[in-house]
């Protein structure tokens, strides 16, 4: 039996003693997850394991086979019980007697769509979960464990020139060659014949597609899919080209500084240019592996080929676009006139694709721009609808590339045909995948950048947006603050998970930066950690301020108009003007909310400096709307006193003011009973008599970033509980 000393190339986690015991369905679960945690083995998404069981039917109390196997959607490494589609294997076998064979390509893709449309009907204890199109792959399949995955090594022998030919020189027998053709009934047919036909043999290679295999043992089923993986991988091995991988280099990569420099400034640029349909939130992968391809003589034939996979493609589109930037020549400013050419070039060539490959009933072309963007001496970008959806886009033309590699290494790579590849990407039950998706939340596409996130007003913010969608960066002076509302967010959201061995970037919903705002060098060096990690900026919302009474922090008046001016004012022209240039790079639609104050209007004693700052503050917004216009929008929130989560109101200040106003307090009283009785006290000074919270201002700043004030700019919006005081006049 194997054991983990046999296999390099793949990890071997099976444990006997955690199947113990398990049910049929629980130890699929422990099978699939194990398969799927290895990106070796299948990539995010791919793949599918079934087994059959005896389970006790539910309507008649006898014995039944049923097929559990993984349905439509889903990840093989998270999945569990309720991933699986279960199926009456005797229903699914009479849906033969139903079933045609037909040569004319329109009429054999309607009887394969109809026949999923019949699954249901097979459906075990009213199971949910819809059936994958891979459903006959497994039933018809005489065997009761089978394993369909999408391993790089495998890919690489069913992408090759010659794939009949090397299936048969590596795997011998025991994999049986079939030639390329969609999954669905008919292949799970053909799949039915090779098992009656070649009873020896173990599994098949899926030309261009990958490999299914199977066993009447659980674990027999998951060694032979690692074994195969293992043979397929040290053959390529075994022929690897070195440094003549893709013909040798032919362009030197950058170092990390200048990669990071031409990336920062890039960026934005292609963002606006292939989020013209819809906005793109982008990852970026620089490795030595993903640079050796980019950097390589072959790049750009192999790019214009394509990917083989149906995986790859249906997240990568067709190919990528590939840009002849010479690194060590050109400027940056070469570059974008390339990736402005090449973008425009690339939609025209999408759109010709779509208008020679469609049907009469064939969906509506969808977004043309790239996905994937390649440049030399830099990388790879990788787009998509939010950082999780970029991040596996990334993943997949990187498992596309080691695909071209293997196959490069051992014969010749070979793509589909654009008509197959479009007959994959507008299949309609593919359409109809996407059409069941969620309706994206209202930031779902964009990067918002929240200074003063630490605490207060600023954290409740970054909570109010991540909860409508956005890629929220969490900002502060004090980098552990930041990090500590961008940890709880992720707790929330989601994991930042990057792919191993792949230099992908793991930045996940939120992530956390380090910035002063009276600094523009830490400013800018905030927004390039921002572009770096999802290709632009949309919204920015500064909290960050300071106020100081009289004697504070042992400052003179001066030292005190010059720090409150310098935060509450300068601080805001610098985030204003450099997020600018970001925004006049994309050509996005961009929204900047500074936060004023309502003593901006309110004259009052003991606070002169803040009070002048912040009045300064109301018109720089309506300067900043000005400047700005028409891309962007400019509005200020003016909070009344925000007692709750504020570093404003450390606890000497709560009882100088309680003091002042001579409120009851008592010493033993805990910060917040003393933030209460203040805060209660404010409340009683407005119109609506209730406390002020940090989540009352997260909701105005939103409402100012959420696009439903599209044609309001260069406005304060005071949320104060209603003072009158600071009524407009």
């Amino acid at each position: 039996m194997p054991s983990k000393k046999d296999f390099i190339h793949v990890d071997y986690s099976w444990d006997d003693a955690a199947v113990e015991g398990m049910s049929p369905i629980e130890a699929l679960i422990y099978r699939s997850n194990i398969l799927g945690d290895d990106q070796r083995i299948t990539n995010t998404g791919g793949g599918n394991t079934s087994a059959k069981a005896i389970e006790i039917d539910p309507l008649t109390g006898k014995e039944v086979e049923v097929l559990w196997v993984k349905g439509s959607g889903g990840d093989l490494r998270t999945s569990k019980p309720e991933n699986f589609s279960s199926l009456y294997m005797d229903k699914l076998v009479a849906l033969q007697d139903i079933y045609y064979s037909a040569d004319e390509v329109g009429v054999k893709t309607q009887i394969e769509d109809d026949m999923v449309g019949m699954y249901p009907h097979a459906t075990f204890n009213l199971n949910p979960r819809p059936s994958s199109i891979d459903t006959p792959l497994h039933a018809f399949v005489p065997y009761k464990h089978v394993d369909h995955m999408h391993p790089n090594s495998v890919i690489a022998v069913a992408a090759s020139k010659n794939c009949k030919e090397l299936t048969k020189k590596i795997f011998g027998d025991e994999l049986i060659w079939t030639e390329w053709q969609r999954p669905g009934f008919d292949l799970g047919l053909k799949l039915q014949s090779i098992c009656k036909d070649y009873p020896e043999a173990k599994g098949a290679i899926l030309a261009g597609h990958g490999v299914i295999n199977w066993a009447n043992d659980n674990k027999e089923c998951y060694d032979l899919s690692l074994e195969i993986i293992e043979k397929a991988a040290r053959y390529i091995e075994e022929h690897d080209k070195g440094e003549m991988t893709f013909g040798g280099q032919k362009y030197a990569k950058l170092d990390q500084d200048k990669r990071n420099a031409v990336l920062a400034e890039v960026l934005p640029y292609l963002r606006g240019l292939v989020s013209g349909e819809k906005k793109m939130i982008g990852t970026v992968q620089d490795d030595d592996t993903i640079l050796r391809f980019v950097n390589s003589v072959d790049a750009p034939r192999l790019a214009d080929l394509g990917t083989s996979c149906p995986d790859h493609f249906l997240r990568t589109k067709i190919k990528p676009l590939y840009v002849a930037w010479n690194p060590e020549t050109d400027s940056i400013d070469q570059l974008k006139t390339l990736l402005a050419e090449g973008v425009e070039q690339y939609k025209a060539d999408y759109s010709e694709y779509y208008e020679k490959c469609k049907h009469d009933n064939s969906p509506a072309q969808r977004a043309s721009s790239p996905s994937v963007c390649l440049i030399p001496g830099v990388g790879m970008v990788a787009w998509g609808k939010n950082k999780s959806e970029s991040r596996v886009t990334a993943e997949f033309y990187n498992c596309a590339v080691e695909v071209m590699r293997g196959a490069e290494a051992i014969d010749e790579y070979a793509a589909l045909p654009q008509q197959e590849a479009f007959d994959i990407e507008y299949w309609l039950l593919e359409e109809a995948k996407l059409q069941r998706m969620p309706k994206e939340a209202p930031l779902a596409r964009d990067i918002v950048v929240v200074i003063g996130a630490g605490d207060g007003i600023g954290k409740e913010t970054a909570f109010r947006c991540a909860k409508e969608g956005a890629h929220v960066v969490c900002a502060d002076l004090r980098a552990e603050a930041a990090q500590a509302t961008a940890d709880e967010l992720t707790a929330i959201y989601g994991q930042g998970i990057g792919v191993a061995g792949t230099g992908i970037s793991g930045c996940g919903p939120a992530i956390a930066a380090e910035v002063n705002i009276t600094d523009r060098d830490s400013v800018k060096a905030m927004f390039d950690k921002v572009i770096l990690a999802y290709g632009g900026i949309d919204k920015v919302i500064v909290t960050a301020g300071v106020f100081l009474a009289p004697g504070q922090a042992g400052m003179s008046n001066d030292q005190q108009f010059d720090v409150s001016f310098a935060v509450n004012v300068k601080g805001g022209y610098i985030v204003g003007t450099e997020a600018n240039e970001i925004w006049q790079a994309q050509g996005l639609k961009g929204a900047l909310v500074l936060t004023t104050s309502v003593n901006a209007a309110v004259s009052k004693k003991g606070s002169l400096a803040y009070d002048t700052s912040k009045a300064a503050a109301n018109h720089l917004v309506r300067e900043l709307a000005v400047e700005l216009s028409p891309l962007v929008n400019v509005n200020g929130l003016a909070p009344a006193t925000v007692v709750k989560g504020s570093t404003m109101f450390p606890r000497d200040r709560v009882i100088a003011s309680l003091t002042k106003y001579d409120v009851a307090f008592a010493q033993s009283d805990s910060d917040d009973e003393l933030r209460d009785k203040l805060a209660n006290f404010y409340a009683q000074r407005t119109l609506t008599k209730a406390p002020i919270t940090p989540a009352d201002q997260a909701e105005a700043a939103y409402l100012m970033v959420s696009g439903q004030l599209s044609k309001t700019t260069g406005q304060i919006i005071s949320v104060d509980g209603g003072l009158h005081e600071a009524f407009l006049r």
